[in-house]
């Protein structure tokens, strides 16, 4: 029991900090840099990832275990990850533009971006990749969804200061967004020391 929970938490770490999936591994930047402009907007994308990976992990996971592994469909695996995602994120898309509307709007065209965000679709096929349980993967979806909002709102903050300085017209915008996510890439490099 105790090494299962040793394992769990190894992935934990590992997933967020070590292998941060923005940071290392340079997926999903499109939300990254495009909704990054204020702290509330970057946690709401963060908090919708974390729902939309953490939940394509677990329905990932069964449909890989018990339906493309016994029929020996694994080449579908893509099409069919990609299909659930689209699915989840249409539901979040309902549930903000219902209950959530001012997060909705905020968020905008990013909404409907985390179906094509790479960091989902690649955290399923990391999963299968490393041969992960059901539990394993979604505990890697959860913790890798919650490295994701991490490096979101850590950039948002950065961006809301930067607002302002006196940064150098060649810098201004995009560049220096870009320049700080490379200097945070390298700080996040820092944490490869926690690998067990």
């Amino acid at each position: 029991m105790s090494s299962t929970i040793a394992i769990l938490f190894s992935i934990m770490v590992t997933s967020a900090l070590v292998n941060n999936v923005v940071l290392s591994r340079f997926l999903g930047l499109c939300p990254f840099l495009g909704v990054s402009r204020k702290i509330s907007s970057a946690a709401g994308m963060g908090g919708a990832c974390i729902f939309v990976i953490t939940v394509a992990s677990a329905v990932c996971g069964l449909i890989y275990k018990f339906i493309l592994l016994p029929l020996d469909l694994i080449y579908l695996q893509t099409i069919v990850f990609i299909l659930v995602i689209a699915m989840l994120v249409q539901f979040v898309e309902m549930f903000l533009k219902k209950y959530v509307r001012s997060l909705y709007q905020v968020l905008g065209v990013y909404l409907p971006l985390i179906t094509t965000n790479c960091a989902v679709l690649g955290v399923a096929l990391l999963n299968v990749q490393n041969e992960y349980s059901i539990l394993e993967g979604i505990v890697c979806g959860f913790a890798t969804a919650v490295g994701f909002t991490i490096s979101i709102v850590i950039l948002a903050g950065l961006r809301e200061k930067m607002e302002f300085n006196d940064i150098p017209e060649s810098f201004q915008g995009m560049p220096m967004v870009l320049l700080t996510a490379g200097l945070m890439a390298i700080a996040f490099v820092g944490f490869s020391g926690l690998r067990g």
